[in-house]
């Protein structure tokens, strides 16, 4: 029997306002708006009545050490993500101590431990077997900033939908992932595992990555359990430095930054993973706030909240208390599963001897976590996941490795192209030059799990296998990645895996030089390491490191057409580079089948159509660096001579690339957007269409984009919002029309006494090619009579 997982549909608009709230008179409310498209409260999911029964049952045999084991989740197996804690792991485990492990897999791995829970624990409670499956499990995807620009959601959800049968094949029924942080600041590391600086695309890629892994039913072995992370308001941390303090207005919080959380609980994500940050001064894994009155009782959360790694321990760190104190905060808070640090196991039963907590409240994440287990179906069979006869049938099969080249060329965003250099013909002499043109280790970038970078395809091999025997490849080095040596000191001792050259740069560059001198274009492929970016990973300097762009500088003198190929995991800062290459293509890092993916764009066998999720700055000082801003009372214009305006000395205010920017070998032109109407009422829809012609020479796509601005509000509001996008595929010489609708909810804003209201007055709508170069028209929304 399979069991139908149900999720929780919360489609509450007012969060932290009272459920019957009185809409003044000048705002339509998110409850109160006549065309009913939203409700203060969604209903709450259909019960379960054999479920509950059955856990019922289960938690009247269990004693408190059994209850307060399940909420304990070890590190055991084959890497981690901090220092070692976990210990006795198989003893705790015969004891029924652990709920929980993770970093464990493959199905003979998987196995033995849970045969270990099920065989010798009194119970027989299956253990969860969770991973960081983040872009990819052994296929490995580009990473997801990389997936975000493609604005592709079935190519997004279809990469986790390979993700998650490849992990459940691989013994896990557990993902850590998707990671819907917004980040605003290129400093910060782990602006590479999101989707970028907007709140509804963040939002869309969400929806996509959740319904990718658990597909329909949690019951089935081909899904697993998503974990929406990381909860909450993580990316926005100060200086763009891992791990570092937040704090924010509640309207900025809930306008920008809480959006793509909801969308992942709508969409019936599993669990929620807390934040290393604290939350209006509370640290997050005991923000009872957080976790419990807006997690839970406002947005109807159903599963389960699992601390990041050692965050409970942490807590302490935090200045709240002592371990035994901050894990009562942390357990009262909403906090159900524990990672790594086993403060619950060590303190909770003292916890219930003392009153610090109760053993109701040990009982509340007790049953989420065996509910968790219920639908995944364990309890029905809990070796669902170890079959080793259909990992060997999954695990890398060829249609997965080309969905990942599919998938890996809609992320690629082309910044530049001066005179049509690309594509490049299959034909004549290319200097192939720069530290990761031959790399494998790489290709695969930070956060890959399993994967095997031994079997990622290189730039050079790409190359090869799509240009043909017609094409002659000069190859140097030119420079390494990093030539700090307490940097490469750094990413080494942590997998960075860096190959330092001896040689002086002197003599590599003046290798490269030669080497170009004698071809007929330059490709240049620079970067960063994979080390350099995710976790722990932020940089102050978000130039080219090394003497990576003293090696352009030198290429450039060559008077050769210079293709620069990127390789990165955050928006870099170009200035130089976009002055002097012919050519930039964005390739981030583009996972197993990366080096043919960028080939096959390279070479024009795939016209580039990738957008631009995150800002990229002229100078770091910019950051953070995004589009949907507000005007301060003294906005500048642009006007050189004009002083005392909100502006740079040194800098305009502008980024180097927009949000939503990104070229194609081919040439796009809009007509000026058409309103059906232009003035509606507060319960009313508007269509605004545009025609969209190709007039280059290419077959191409093009990611079409709505944006929508609330000229006078109750507060300020940005200059634009995206509120829509399609992405289309023309012909050359087609054009097509393309329709938005805008709805109420579309207008919708978080006011400061946090009701979601609609305002009337005057509303503008951009739509173009990116957030930059857009055509305008206005409409107003009148007040219902």
């Amino acid at each position: 029997m399979k069991r139908v997982l149900y999720t929780t549909l919360v489609l509450s608009l007012c969060m932290a306002c009272a459920d019957n709230m009185t809409p003044q008179k000048t705002t339509t409310t998110a409850s109160t708006t006549a065309t009913g498209q939203r409700a203060a409260h969604a209903s709450s999911p259909a019960a379960d009545p054999e479920m509950d029964k059955f856990i019922d049952e289960l938690m009247a045999r269990m004693t408190l050490e059994e209850k307060i084991g399940q909420l304990n989740l070890v590190a055991v197996g084959f890497d981690v993500t901090g220092p070692v804690v976990s210990q006795n792991v198989d003893e705790n485990i015969r004891k029924g101590n652990v709920g929980g492990v993770f970093n464990t897999f493959t199905p003979v791995a998987a196995r033995k431990l849970q045969e270990m829970a099920v065989n010798n624990t009194r119970l027989k409670i299956p253990l969860l077997f969770g991973y960081d499956v983040i872009h990819g499990h052994r296929t490995i995807f580009p990473i997801p900033l990389g997936l975000s620009t493609s604005w592709d959601m079935e190519a997004i959800e279809r990469s986790a939908r390979i993700a998650a049968d490849e992990a459940s094949a691989d013994g896990l029924n557990w993902v850590f992932s998707p990671m819907v942080d917004i980040a605003r600041d290129a400093r910060w590391g782990r602006i590479a595992e999101g989707a970028g600086e907007d709140p509804y695309l963040g939002s869309q890629v969400a929806r996509a990555m959740v319904r990718g892994y658990q597909g329909d039913d949690l019951s089935e072995e081909n899904t697993v359990m998503a974990t929406v992370k990381h909860f909450a308001l993580y990316g926005a941390a100060e200086a763009g430095r891992d791990y570092n303090t937040v704090d924010m207005s509640l309207n900025r919080m809930f306008n920008e930054y809480l959006p793509p959380y909801k969308a992942a609980i709508e969409a019936g994500a599993g669990s929620v993973m807390t934040s290393f940050n604290e939350v209006n001064g509370v640290p997050a894994s005991a923000n009872k706030w957080l976790l419990t009155e807006l997690l839970r009782d406002k947005w109807g959360f159903d599963g389960f909240v699992v601390t990041d790694y050692t965050a409970i321990n942490e807590l302490v760190a935090h200045g709240i208390g002592d371990e035994a104190h901050v894990g009562a905060l942390a357990l009262k808070a909403g906090a159900d599963m524990d990672m790594v640090g086993e403060v619950f196991l060590k303190n909770l039963k003292q916890a219930v001897q003392s009153g610090a907590v109760s053993e109701e409240d040990i009982n509340k994440a007790t049953r989420r976590i065996l509910e968790a287990k219920y639908k995944l179906g364990l309890f029905e069979d809990p070796y669902l996941y170890t079959d080793e006869e259909r990992a060997k049938n999954t695990i890398m099969k060829p249609a997965y490795r080309e969905a990942a080249r599919e998938i890996a060329r809609k992320s690629m965003v082309l910044l530049k192209n001066e005179k049509q250099v690309l594509p490049l013909q299959k034909s004549g002499t290319i200097a192939l030059i720069g530290p990761l043109a031959k790399n494998q280790r790489d290709m695969i970038g930070n956060w890959s799990g399993a994967g095997d970078w031994k079997q990622a395809v290189s730039l050079e091999q790409g190359i090869r296998n799509v240009a043909g025997p017609g094409v002659k490849i000069k190859y140097a080095k030119g420079a390494n990645i990093a030539d700090d040596e307490q940097m490469i000191q750094r990413l080494n001792a942590h997998g960075g895996d860096l190959e330092i050259d001896k040689r002086s740069s002197e003599e590599m560059i003046a290798e490269a030089v030669k080497t170009a001198s004698a071809s007929d274009v330059i490709v240049a492929v620079v970067g960063e390491s994979q080390g350099m970016t995710g976790e722990a990973a932020s940089r102050a300097d978000i130039t080219l490191p090394g003497q990576q762009r003293e090696l352009l500088k030198a290429l450039k003198k060559t008077g050769k057409p210079m293709v620069v190929v990127l390789m990165n995991g955050r928006p870099l800062a170009l200035t130089w580079e976009d002055e002097n290459a012919d050519a930039i293509l964005e390739t981030w890092f583009a996972g197993t089948e990366a080096g043919n993916a960028i080939a096959d764009v390279l070479f024009g066998n795939y016209n580039p159509s990738g957008k631009l999720t995150a800002s990229f700055p002229q100078v770091v000082g910019q950051v953070p660096l995004y589009y949907a801003h507000k005007n301060t009372g003294r906005p500048f214009g642009g006007e050189l001579l004009d002083k005392y305006k909100s502006r740079y000395m040194d800098v305009t205010n502008e980024p180097l690339y927009p949000f939503g920017y990104g070229l194609s070998y081919t040439t796009f032109d809009y007509s000026q957007p058409q309103l059906s109407k232009n003035s509606i009422s507060a319960n009313e829809s508007l269509e605004v269409k545009v025609d969209v012609k190709n007039t280059g020479n290419y077959d191409g796509e093009e990611v079409v984009q709505l944006y929508v601005q609330d000229v006078v509000g109750s507060i300020t509001r940005p200059v634009k919002e995206l509120k829509g996008f399609q992405k289309i595929n023309l012909k050359k010489g087609e054009t097509q029309t393309v329709t938005f609708t805008i709805t109420p909810e579309d207008l919708m804003f978080y006011n400061n006494e946090l009701e979601r209201v609609l305002e009337p007055g005057e509303f503008k709508v951009y739509v173009g090619t990116n957030s930059r170069d857009v055509q305008e028209a206005s409409f107003t929304v009148r007040e219902n009579q």
